[in-house]
């Protein structure tokens, strides 16, 4: 079963209305990674060009993740 990406307002106890005002403003959503990686990887390895447009921007991600990451880089050097 293919996974649809979901868009996360907030907490549920928001009134409608609120959010209502608010959604079409809003400039950024929170998705679990996981439902971000397949769209990602499918665009990078079939040579898509949209993810080029987005190269220069900002994401953020936990320390864990961003230490893992810098780990997977030092150890996945080429050895000289």
């Amino acid at each position: 079963m293919r996974q649809r990406l979901r868009i996360y307002y907030g907490p549920e106890s928001e009134s409608a209305t609120v959010l209502e005002d608010t959604q079409f403003r809003r400039d950024t959503v929170t998705i679990p990674l996981g439902e971000a990686f397949p769209a990602l990887l499918d665009a990078v390895e079939n040579s898509r060009s949209w993810p080029v447009d987005f190269e220069d921007d900002e994401i953020t991600i936990s320390t864990d993740l961003y230490e893992v990451l810098l780990a997977y880089q030092h150890y996945r050097r080429p050895s000289a």
